[in-house]
């Protein structure tokens, strides 16, 4: 079965195990979903992530974080530029998700960032995920 998006599969298989109270998942490596998980860690929607060498281009597996009676963190997880269509924004026209409370993650020139970031950055691109 070939993988087309591997970005909107990583996002499926994190909202899937989320929904079942998995303590961790495992996805398929690429740049792109490397820079996504970093984001995700770095904003503290989860734990932690490591990458697993399995002879071809490698695995990602993340440690997914619940609240401290075991409520989910990532409520909304969902693609945004798809491979049929990407969305491109410049810093004033990125979205903030539930008015700041959420993120969304954008690819730029200088890595895969959060909104945030670029806005202290003062540059856009491609918004690539939502997450609240």
């Amino acid at each position: 079965m070939a993988l087309h998006d591997l970005t909107a599969d990583m996002l499926t298989r994190i909202r899937n195990a989320v929904r079942n109270r998995e303590k961790t998942v495992t996805c398929l490596s690429n740049k792109l979903n490397r820079g996504v998980v970093k984001v995700l860690k770095d904003e503290g929607f989860v734990r932690d992530f490591e990458f697993v060498e399995d002879g071809r281009q490698g695995l990602i597996r993340v440690h997914l974080k619940y609240g401290q009676r075991g409520e989910q963190l990532i409520n909304k997880i969902e693609r945004v530029s798809k491979v049929g269509c990407r969305i491109y924004r410049g810093v004033d026209e990125l979205p903030r998700p539930l008015q700041g409370l959420g993120i969304s993650i954008v690819s730029t020139s200088r890595g895969v960032m959060s909104d945030r970031q670029c806005r202290e950055a003062n540059i856009g691109g491609e918004v690539v995920a939502e997450v609240c």
